[in-house]
């Protein structure tokens, strides 16, 4: 949440001249109604019901790029879907990064709390290792500017043969 998951993507798929989709946006689309009003007329648990099924329908298709929600990996059939059907890159931000990136925003209806931060690191503590389980590359996202991330991310995919890295 907050790693820059939707920026970093549109970029490398504009790069890569493949079509670009993001998870919470297709659920968005699809029911007409914003995440935040989705939490709360079904819990985060219909919130991930309907996750999976986008997942497992847009990891179907080829060459495209996605960027899912924070959560997306919480499922293990998200995580094997993702794995299994594509290259899979973490963009890993530290918590207090992730926090100062968020935490101003109102659409995210895990941090509607009195303490944002502290829920940024409890996610961090259950999500990170389900990351890493997931991914076939991390990079640490710190302070590069958002092309500095997507050429990184372009020269992994490069390296892994999946993809010609274009001129900047």
């Amino acid at each position: 949440m907050g790693a820059g998951k939707t920026t970093v993507g549109r970029a490398i798929a504009r790069r890569l001249e493949r079509p670009f989709f993001d998870s919470d946006h297709e659920i968005e689309a699809r029911t007409g109604a914003r995440i935040p009003v989705i939490f709360e007329l079904e819990g985060e648990a219909g919130f991930r019901e309907r996750e999976a099924s986008v997942i497992a329908e847009l990891t179907g298709r080829d060459n495209i790029v996605l960027a899912t929600g924070g959560g997306a990996v919480l499922r293990p059939e998200n995580r094997e879907a993702l794995r299994s059907r594509g290259v899979v890159i973490y963009l890993r931000a530290n918590p207090h990064d992730l926090w100062l990136r968020t935490r101003r925003d109102k659409n995210r209806p895990l941090l509607q709390t009195e303490d944002p931060k502290a829920r940024l690191e409890a996610l961090y503590e259950v999500r990170d290792p389900l990351y890493r389980e997931c991914a076939h590359f991390v990079i640490e996202t710190g302070r590069p500017s958002v092309n500095g991330l997507v050429n990184m991310v372009l020269m992994q995919l490069e390296m892994a043969g999946v993809a010609k890295h274009p001129a900047s």
